[in-house]
Order: structure tokens, then sequence, then C-alpha cells
């Protein structure tokens, strides 16, 4: 990271955008904007950078609150509240269990706790303890054991086993707890892959997630890690799971954008082809993603993480003008992929939007013609 954004650094000095390569999943090349100086991302409304949200994909107001209300006084009655109120079906009830789970388990990391200080994320416990039947703590429970499996221990290792066997079973209390909620089982996908269930045990627990929420785009996104060449799949299996989920999609579903995470799950560490993203394979893919997020209602919860992978692919295929509308509309939230798999998700988001606003006004856009 440290030497591309002395690159960048270089690039705005010299007044020269020159190809920025990238260690990690290919590079960028041919970005040649007349006037990089010119190239401002704040002269098009968009977020600095260090009021990123890293926190989540888009906007979701409710979570904000009661996760400040939380955080601020340690109590955990408003994320219950907040829980109990949400549909139990829907991604937005998956995406706030992540987040009170996410808060949780940073909140530990940054206070550990010790003989005179109580660890972070003590409302949780408290919850658990106080609330031992709320299926919605159930739930943050066990998703803040999955989260602390892959953050604090290696796959393989005995702790990485204890914590996530711990995670199997408290997925099994929410499940009980709320025999209709997908959440308990989305979670459980995690712990699939970390315990190495075979394909049948693994098409056994998504069975139980069809049965529930068939069109669910979270879950699918877990399961896509599964049939992964990294995990416990391959590059064809992975494929064959986006494309059959986006062919019996409803109508207005974002599982037609899921080829796209499957290219991007297999994309090579280092590509030197130029016209790599240009492919038939990985436009067919940006295409239907495309046409999903087009598609969409555009209050689906879901609609910023396919826009945000969006960007990632559109800048990559110098696809400036249509970077720059996916740009404009998740601007401000980073909480999502490809961002989160960087150190630094902010910065990373920050350097792509720089780079579509440069290639942008080289090919003659400016913040007139984009709002126009």
């Amino acid at each position: 990271m440290a030497i591309l954004w002395a690159l960048m650094a270089a690039l705005l000095l010299s007044f020269v955008l020159l190809p920025v390569l990238r260690r990690r999943r290919g590079m960028i090349e041919r970005v040649h904007p007349s006037h990089p100086d010119a190239a401002d991302p704040a002269d098009y409304g968009f977020v600095r950078e260090e009021d990123l949200d890293v926190r989540m994909p888009g906007p979701d107001q409710d979570l904000l609150d009661v996760l400040d209300v939380v955080q601020r006084t340690q109590d955990h009655r408003a994320a219950a509240q907040l829980l109990a109120g949400t549909e139990i079906d829907g991604e937005v009830r998956w995406q706030r269990v992540q987040a009170f789970a996410g808060a949780a388990a940073l909140e530990l990391k940054e206070r550990p706790g010790g003989i005179h200080e109580t660890p972070g994320g003590q409302w949780l416990r408290v919850w658990r303890a106080e609330q031992p039947k709320d299926a919605g703590g159930a739930a943050v429970h066990a998703e803040f054991l999955v989260q602390q499996a892959w953050r604090t221990s290696t796959p393989g290792t005995d702790d990485f086993r204890i914590i996530m066997e711990e995670a199997r079973d408290a997925c099994g209390q929410a499940a009980l707890l709320s025999p209709g909620d997908p959440v308990p089982y989305v979670i459980e996908l995690s712990v699939a892959r970390g315990l190495n269930y075979t394909q049948a045990e693994f098409e056994k627990l998504w069975l139980k997630i069809l049965d529930r929420a068939p069109a669910h785009m979270g879950a699918h996104l877990a399961a896509l890690h599964y049939w992964c060449e990294k995990w416990h799949g391959s590059r064809e299996l992975a494929h064959s799971f986006a494309e059959a989920a986006a062919a019996r999609a409803p109508r207005g579903s974002l599982l037609a954008a899921l080829p796209l995470f499957a290219v991007f799950e297999h994309l090579p560490e280092v590509n030197l082809v130029a016209s790599f993203y240009q492919s038939e394979v990985v436009t067919k893919a940006v295409h239907g993603a495309l046409h999903a997020v087009h598609a969409a209602r555009q209050d689906d919860p879901m609609l910023a993480h396919v826009r945000h992978l969006l960007v990632f692919f559109l800048v990559r295929s110098e696809r400036w003008s249509e970077a720059m509308d996916e740009l404009i509309r998740v601007d401000g939230h980073v909480g999502a992929l490809p961002w989160t798999l960087s150190a630094d998700p902010a910065a990373e988001f920050a350097l792509y939007r720089a780079l579509a606003v440069a290639g942008y006004e080289a090919n003659g856009g400016s913040p007139a013609t984009l709002r126009g």
C-alpha cells in the first residue's frame, strides 16, 4: 500500500497519471487523463477519505443510531428491540446481525480486558445472560463467535476449531429460538467452510436456507465462498452455483449479479493480460450485474454490495462513465467487497474513486456532465 500511494503522489505532483500496478488481483493499466491535477473527487461532492464509513456497505440510519446508543451506554436493549422489529427472512436482519457482532468483536479487540479493565463487547455478554431466549441476541452471539474465529485464529488450528464448534452450537440454539429465521443457518455457512463440511453436509444445510428464504442474496454470497476453488469446491462448481442462482432469480432479484462475485473470487493474483477485464467472461458478468441493479428495488439492502463490486470491475475495465454512475450511489460507505479485503478499506476505495474521476475527466467528463 505504501508503494501504491507513493506512485499516486508522484502521479499528482507530475501531472501524469502513470499505470497503477496492483500486486493483488491484477493491475490497472492505460489510464491517461490529460490534466490529473483537475481530477479531484471533491469536485463531485464525494465524502473525504477520512469520513468514509467502513462499518456497512450502505446507509441504515436506524442501525447507526442504535449502535451509537449501545456502544455509548453499553446497554444491549436498544439492539434487542431493533432486531425484534426487523423482518426475520429479509436481508436487513442479516446485515444488522453482522453489524452488531462486528461492533462487539471490534470492541473486544480494542479492549481485551484485564485485571482492572472490563473487556469490550460486554453488552453482548449481558444480552445473552439476561435474555437467553432472545433470538436476536442468540444470532448476534453466533455471528460474533464466527468472526472471532476468523479474526483471531488460523483455520486448521485447534483454537480455530474450538471456536467454530462453539459457533456451530450457538447457531443451533439461535435456530431453535426462531424456527422460520434463515439467519442462524446463514451464519452456519461460514462454520461449514471453516470446519470442512462435506458437500453432502453442506447441501443439507443449504436446503434449510432455501426452505426459509430461497432468494436471500446474503446467503448465496456466503454459500459461494464454500464452492470456490480456494475452499471446498472449484472454479467450475462456483460458477455453476452462481449461474444456476442467477437463472432462477425472480424478477428484480440481485441474484442475477452473483456470477460477478464468482468471477471476483477466482481472479488471478497477478493478471498481466491488459484486456482481461474486457474479456467475454468478465463483460458478461458485469452486464448481468448492471442489469440486476437497474431492475432491483432501489431500497434493496443488498444493492450497495453489488454496486461496490461493479465499481471495482468498471474501473479496471476503463468504463469510467459507468463507474462514476455507481460511485455517486454508494459513496460514503465502504463496508463491502472488495474494499473490506484491504487493511485500509477507505484508502482502497478512495484510490479507485480517484482513478475513476481521472479517467472520466480524461474522456471529457466533468461534474456538470455527470449530474446532467
